[in-house]
């Protein structure tokens, strides 16, 4: 009977913790069936190919039609060029695979640190789970995807406990390489001198103590490291300008958590506080004072700007995996190789998403996209500028450079102050039609109908010009004479 009793528990907690080693699977299975719907990575990618094939950074402007051949900053050049790779080599599939995996590696990395250090694997997978879902509505095809990656990598080396020479050595080059894969590794100077500001504070009041010198080198390397990219200490002023105009464009990730625009992102940034400071206060003698001053911090940036919110998400899962469920130490339930924790139990089903996903779930994009429509216009066979709504600038340079060039697209750095309020006299109806030909001289328009109403208005009543394409509210015209 009581063989019989042992035998079901342990049945019970076999099933238990094969469920819960799917969750890394399962995130990628999420993140793979989602649409691709951001605007921008296509002229990344497009920039990506250029600086394949050129090879390194553009130093020159070669899209935007009134800046052709001006200095141009490399933003993001070594994560736009490995995105274009993997989209060279196997198509939006093999792209959708390697940004999901860089993404979700950020939580990985730092999870799994969290779990050779003793941390109990139910803890984990619930950390998992709730900064999953805070982070999910920012996860997009981007390069930003490398910095998730590299800001977890960072957290696990601090994670790890290893001799600081040896953090320090490994985190020297992560903290370069994620500079230039993607330019927020400010972010990561923030967090390890965040880190290392309890055991400062420790050290004064007892000089026995011993000194944070990993994070502290890293948070001042990390600094250095901000400067180490093509563009060097300009990369500052490409930061700034990026940061007003899109504040001024209203670009909601740039804007406060309380806004309309992202009051439905703060419902699962908000659960996961929650939840995390009642498991904090109910086990606050296993909390680590760096890592928690590190998760406060970005909170506080998240809550200004919502674009932090992914960092937080990443520095709340050693907080979560030292306060969640079960003991510390390596001895909790399912921590066993026969209970369904071990290695290929995690790794195993997250290779079967890879492979499989992509053949029986192909790359949607959002109907939001105009690929349709420039597809459209491609088969007219026109050169010259395309002139569309700057969210449509990407998918416009993408399928259509060099024959194309544009008016306006998503780098907010690109264009003056100027600029963007023309940009906003045009979409409000202020600057008429006639004044964006004689400036732009375009060969066609790509517009959506509602955003740009004036001007798609204009053009519905111009002798001029004749509508090719009209489909979920996005419109394409061309010269009736060419």
């Amino acid at each position: 009977m009581i063989d019989h009793i042992r035998s079901t528990q342990e049945r019970k907690v076999n099933a238990a913790g094969i469920l819960l080693a799917l969750v890394p699977a399962a995130m990628l299975l999420v993140l793979l069936l989602r649409a691709v719907w951001d605007v921008d990575i296509f002229w990344q990618l497009k920039l990506g190919e250029l600086i394949l094939d050129h090879p390194g950074p553009i130093s020159h402007e070669p899209f935007s039609a009134l800046h052709l051949g001006d200095p141009m900053s490399s933003v993001a050049w070594a994560g736009q060029a490995l995105m274009a790779l993997a989209r060279r080599v196997g198509g939006w599939d093999l792209l959708r695979v390697v940004d999901a995996v860089c993404w979700l590696g950020g939580f990985w990395a730092v999870a799994a640190a969290c779990r050779l250090r003793g941390a109990a694997m139910p803890a984990i997978m619930l950390a998992l789970v709730l900064t999953f879902i805070a982070a999910l509505p920012t996860a997009s095809i981007r390069p930003q995807s490398f910095a998730c990656l590299c800001f977890g990598l960072l957290l696990a080396l601090q994670r790890l406990g290893l001799r600081p020479m040896l953090t320090i050595a490994l985190g020297t080059p992560l903290l370069v390489a994620w500079q230039n894969l993607h330019p927020s590794v400010s972010v990561g100077v923030i967090a390890m001198g965040l880190a290392s500001l309890p055991g400062w504070i420790a050290w004064l009041g007892d000089r026995s103590r011993t000194l944070p010198v990993a994070t502290s080198v890293l948070a001042l390397i990390g600094a250095a490291a901000v400067f180490a990219t093509p563009d060097g200490i300009s990369i500052v002023h490409t930061s700034a300008a990026n940061a007003e105009a899109s504040i001024a464009i209203g670009a909601s990730e740039w804007l406060p958590l309380w806004i309309s625009g992202n009051r439905l992102n703060a419902v699962p940034v908000l659960v996961t506080i929650l939840l995390a400071a009642r498991l904090v206060m109910g086990n606050r003698r296993r909390i680590d004072a760096g890592e928690l001053a590190t998760a406060i911090g970005l909170l506080l940036m998240t809550i200004t700007a919502y674009r932090f919110v992914l960092f937080w998400a990443v520095a709340m899962v050693p907080v979560i995996a030292r306060a969640g469920p079960g003991p510390d130490d390596g001895r909790s339930i399912g921590s066993g190789t026969g209970s369904g924790w071990g290695t290929a139990r995690v790794v195993g089903p997250i290779l079967l998403v890879t492979l499989f996903a992509p053949l029986l779930a192909p790359t949607r994009f959002a109907a939001t996209l105009p690929l349709a429509a420039v597809e459209r216009l491609r088969k007219e066979g026109v050169r010259g500028t395309v002139y569309g709504d700057f969210p449509f600038g990407g998918a416009i340079i993408d399928a259509g450079y060099p024959a194309w060039h544009v008016a306006y697209d998503g780098r907010y750095y690109r264009y003056s102050r100027k600029e963007w309020q023309y940009n906003g006299g045009i979409e409000n109806g202020i600057v008429p039609l006639v004044d964006v030909v004689h400036k732009w001289q375009p060969a066609a328009f790509v517009l959506d109908a509602k955003h740009n109403a004036p001007l798609a208005g204009e053009l519905a009543d111009s002798r001029a010009w004749r509508c090719i394409w009209t489909r979920d509210g996005i419109v394409v015209y061309v010269p009736r004479r060419r």
